[in-house]
């Protein structure tokens, strides 16, 4: 019995081990292109074009050149404006649709659901023309323009999908007994999403508001279509200013891309316990 309990202990030991490793080695793969990016953009331009992996000096005026040379400040204040709005939009639109999916009953529910449910099938690129001749029309019809400007940017992507079809999900398993005890106090739909619903809703926010501020902020192809002009461009849009008739900077890119992504690095950073716890909660209460 005893020499069982050892074999055991040495095979949940060694099963340990084996998933240890295989976790290092897919970290480390991982790490190779952030290392080479940062390598990279502390390069003169001969070095980066090279097959070095080091550079042999560090300039860190690179940073300072990439900048302002793809001037960055007005950029950079232009993806937090839009990802606000964005995020702000997604937020509220997103949690009411999700609600009236999950605790109202109207005619048509399932259906609506379903069908909306099915067009996260259908790849993005082909709403692109579809929200492009919207958002040209409707930037025709109302005093604000829609072009060249936030409308355009943030209104499109305030209604998604995939965070109704999570949210929706979650607050399906809200009990029913909350929402009676609620209306014996006199509370309604709104101040019951508010005051309850929400409150125990932190996980799957957490997550929504993660992936949307990763993929607003790293957006490219939208905001080159509907705008011409730096005024409301993003960030991303920045780096396209070390491509010359002559070549690419690739330093300078690479110290773009990395002053880029700063922003989700410290979002992640500030959130990675509470991303992953909700991730787990958001996995057990399945």
């Amino acid at each position: 019995m005893a020499e069982k309990r050892q074999k055991k202990a040495k095979f949940f030991i060694y099963r340990r081990i084996f998933t240890y490793v295989i976790l290092g080695i897919g970290a480390f793969i991982s790490l190779i292109p952030f290392v080479w990016m940062i390598s990279t953009s502390l390069m003169s331009l001969g070095e980066a074009l090279g097959v070095e992996f080091f550079p042999s000096e560090l300039h860190f005026e690179n940073y300072v050149e990439a900048w302002r040379k793809a001037d960055f400040t007005e950029y950079f204040l232009n993806s937090i404006l839009i990802t606000l709005i964005t995020l702000s939009g997604q937020i509220t639109f997103s949690t009411l649709a999700a609600y009236a999916f999950a605790r109202i009953d109207f005619p048509g529910r399932d259906f609506i659901f379903s069908t909306l449910l099915s067009t996260m099938m259908i790849p993005a690129m082909v709403f692109t023309i579809p929200n492009f001749l919207t958002v040209t029309w409707l930037g025709r019809i109302t005093p604000l323009p829609w072009i060249n400007n936030w409308p355009s940017l943030t209104i499109p992507f305030m209604g998604s999908i995939f965070s109704i079809f999570m949210l929706r999900q979650f607050f399906a398993q809200v009990p029913d007994e909350l929402f009676d005890a609620a209306q014996m106090d006199g509370a309604g739909h709104l101040r019951f999403l508010w005051q309850v619903v929400l409150p125990l809703s932190k996980a799957p926010l957490m997550v929504i508001i993660v992936l949307s501020f990763i993929g607003t902020w790293n957006s490219l192809a939208w905001p080159m279509l509907v705008t011409n002009n730096p005024d409301w461009r993003p960030i991303s849009v920045g780096l396209m200013s070390f491509v010359t008739e002559a070549g690419q900077e690739i330093n300078l890119t690479m110290a773009g891309a990395f002053m880029t992504i700063i922003p989700i690095l410290v979002i992640y950073f500030f959130t990675q316990k509470q991303f992953t716890e909700s991730i787990a909660r958001s996995g057990l209460k399945g």
